[in-house]
């Protein structure tokens, strides 16, 4: 556990710092998401709260907006990185019991990890291959996590939505064609 104290300090600077930055610049969001969600739904529906556990094993309340317009759900969890509850990169916070956390060896790296906002699993969801299942791509970050590949995950959460924005922004273009300039009457036989 020693040796694994720079590396995880280094990581804290990193969830302290970053966290802090992006914490101050979607506070704004967050505010007029929880503003618009009260006056939609009442305040006491504003947040969902769910257990999980952290670091050590520590059982934690999870706070995140009721909504996944923007991804203030995931941004308001942001106080909880500030805090040490979460990490911006980690394994994906289970709730106490949940099966995948008794898995052969995955018990230890699971308490000596923070859960993440976004993780190796989160980023490789949904891309087909036969290996990303979740479970083995957590333990292979639990393996191998630093802030190389923290960042590295970091960028590939902001890149995939923005992939997917501009993929659907190109698939929405007008697509010209030859009949679109034509001369109105003008006819194939012609």
């Amino acid at each position: 556990m020693a040796r694994l104290a720079p590396r995880a300090s280094a990581e804290r600077v990193l969830d302290l710092t970053l966290g802090t930055a992006l914490l101050i610049a979607a506070a704004p969001a967050i505010t007029l998401g929880a503003l618009a969600l009260a006056l939609r739904r009442g305040p006491g529906n504003v947040w969902e709260r769910s257990p999980r556990t952290g670091l050590g094993g520590q059982v934690f309340t999870l706070r995140s907006l009721r909504t996944r317009r923007l991804r203030l759900d995931l941004l308001s969890r942001l106080p909880q990185v500030v805090r040490g509850e979460l990490s911006l990169v980690g394994p994906a916070p289970l709730a106490p019991g949940d099966p995948r956390a008794a898995w052969p060896g995955a018990r230890q790296w699971r308490q000596e990890l923070r859960p993440g906002l976004t993780g190796l699993a989160q980023v490789r969801a949904r891309s087909g291959m036969p290996w990303d299942d979740p479970a083995l791509l957590d333990q292979h970050y639990a393996e191998h996590h630093g802030v190389v590949l923290d960042l590295a995950i970091l960028a590939e959460a902001v890149r995939n939505p923005l992939r997917a924005a501009l993929g659907k922004a190109r698939s929405t273009k007008a697509h010209l064609s030859d009949t679109d300039h034509r001369p109105p009457g003008y006819s194939l036989v012609d």
